[in-house]
Parts: structure tokens; C-alpha cells; sequence
């Protein structure tokens, strides 16, 4: 098994001080390159020559957005995580994982609070780099203080709440952090008063395991099929169907639109966990 690199290594809080638990994740962030500056120092694809007439600056639609799986990004107004805003996400956790492989795999720095049963291997199948992922399983009393003081050095930051709720005066001051950093702040497993946008992802089927053979409950899961709801205070309610597909020990996100899902939310269904 390869080493887990030191960034990704879960660190020892709930035993430490408050002041301790602080001043060692402004170590950890001290170590880390600045935001962007993986993305902004990327050579160019070889080959690959300016377009005559087009700049070279961002596009006023991406800029300020961070990257989400290709296939969700058709769903989302801007295509991808608003920077300074604040996502609450639920359900299946293939979503979850996905959005934090495109963000490390684009150069950003994640990092993940409250989630001790992560899964690694599935996000470095989705393309999730290791070195550039901080995760801290668990926090100590006070998780919403710790996602704070990391908003000043990640490009995410993915908070398990634990069922817990956040107070609204509390959930104001983060995001007025996350605004003035930049930062993106997911929020999982608990409510979040004003989340400028909800994603709800919903295991609709699935493939292997031996389904209907002989050897059916035997193997490994292939696919998922999610349906993915999106909410926000700008846009009507978007639902999207997207298959995540396992081939030659990569994860591929594919968009599958034909199928037809109520635009507003899903039926009670019976929810089966992400692969």
C-alpha cells in the first residue's frame, strides 16, 4: 500500500488545547503553496497555441469558480463553486468525493473536517491528488472554528457538521470569512442556515455485483446511477441524472439527461451509500 503523504496524514486534535488545535493548523497552512498558484504556474498543454483575437485572461463566467466533475457542471449556473460562498451537500457520497477530486486535481487545496470513513481510494480513482488534500477526521468540540481558521489557506473546505445545527449569527461570520478569503466552505451532515446553494445526489440503480447471474452479491460495484438536485437562492431547482462509472481503475462522471426526473426533488426512495 503507498504511503499516505503527510498533508492528507489525519492529525491528533480532540487531545489538544484550543490554542494548540489553532496554532497547528496555521502551521500546516503556512506549508501550503498558495492558493492558485499550483494552477497559475501549470505549463501549457504541449502543442497548444493562443487563439488569435482571444485573451488569455479567465473568463468572466469561471472566474472566481472552482471546478466541479464535467458532467455536473451543466447543472450548476456558473459551472462550478462559487468562491466565498457556502454549499450544503447531502446524500450519495460519490458527490462528495467528486467535487473534492476536481478541486485537488485542478491545483486547489481541500481540506476535510469530520469525515473519518472518507473514501480515499475511491477519490484518487476520481483523480483526487493526495498531497494536496488536509484532513483532519477529528476536530475536537468545536468543528465550525476549526473550518474557520482553514478558510484563510484552502480553496475548500468540507465541514461535517455530525447532525449538529449551526447557529445563524455563528453561520453568518463564517461566511462573511469565506467571502473575504475566497474560500469555499461544503457543509455535510447538519443544517447550515443560508447556504447560498444545496446539492442533494440520490442513488437511482446501480451495476455489478453479480446482478442477476449466479453470482449475484458477488464482485465489485461498476456504476452508479445518481440523480442530482441542485437548489439555490438564484436559480430554480435543477435535477440531473449522471452515472459514475468505474473503467480500467479510473472513475469517469458521465451525463446521462435523457433520463426524465422531477425538476423540484425526488420520490421516498430507499438510498443506497456512494460508491
Amino acid at each position: 500500500m503507498a504511503a499516505v503523504p503527510e498533508s492528507a496524514a489525519p492529525p491528533e486534535l480532540s487531545g489538544l488545547s484550543r490554542q494548540e488545535r489553532l496554532d497547528f493548523l496555521r502551521r500546516r497552512m503556512a506549508a501550503v503553496p498558495a492558493r492558485g498558484e499550483a494552477v497559475a504556474n501549470r505549463a501549457p498543454m504541449e502543442g497548444a497555441l493562443p487563439t488569435p483575437g482571444k485573451s488569455s485572461a479567465p473568463d468572466s463566467d469561471t472566474a472566481g469558480v472552482l471546478p466541479v466533475p464535467a458532467a455536473l457542471a451543466d447543472l450548476l449556473p456558473r459551472g462550478g463553486l462559487v468562491r466565498g460562498s457556502v454549499v450544503s451537500v447531502s446524500g450519495a457520497t460519490s458527490l462528495l468525493l467528486g467535487l473534492v477530486a476536481s478541486v485537488t486535481a485542478d491545483g486547489g487545496h481541500v481540506a476535510v473536517i469530520g469525515h473519518p470513513q472518507l473514501g480515499l481510494l475511491a477519490a484518487v480513482e476520481m483523480g483526487a491528488q493526495l498531497e494536496r488534500l488536509a484532513l483532519i477526521p477529528d476536530p475536537g468540540a468545536d468543528p465550525v472554528e476549526i473550518a474557520a481558521v482553514l478558510l484563510d489557506g484552502m480553496d475548500l473546505v468540507v465541514l461535517g457538521l455530525g447532525g449538529a445545527s449551526v447557529a445563524p449569527s455563528r453561520a453568518r461570520a463564517v461566511v462573511a470569512r469565506a467571502r473575504s478569503k475566497g474560500s469555499t466552505l461544503v457543509v455535510t451532515d447538519g443544517h447550515w442556515d443560508g447556504a447560498e446553494m444545496r446539492l442533494d445526489a440520490r442513488v437511482r440503480g446501480y451495476a455489478g455485483l453479480g446482478k442477476g447471474s449466479q453470482e449475484r452479491g458477488c464482485g465489485r460495484l461498476r456504476s452508479l446511477s445518481l440523480a442530482v438536485c441542485a437548489r439555490g437562492r438564484s436559480f430554480q431547482p435543477r435535477t440531473t441524472r449522471l452515472d459514475v462509472r468505474s473503467a480500467q481503475g479510473r472513475v469517469e462522471w458521465v451525463s446521462t439527461p435523457d433520463i426524465a426526473l422531477p425538476e423540484a426533488g425526488f420520490p421516498e426512495a430507499a438510498e443506497v451509500v456512494g460508491l
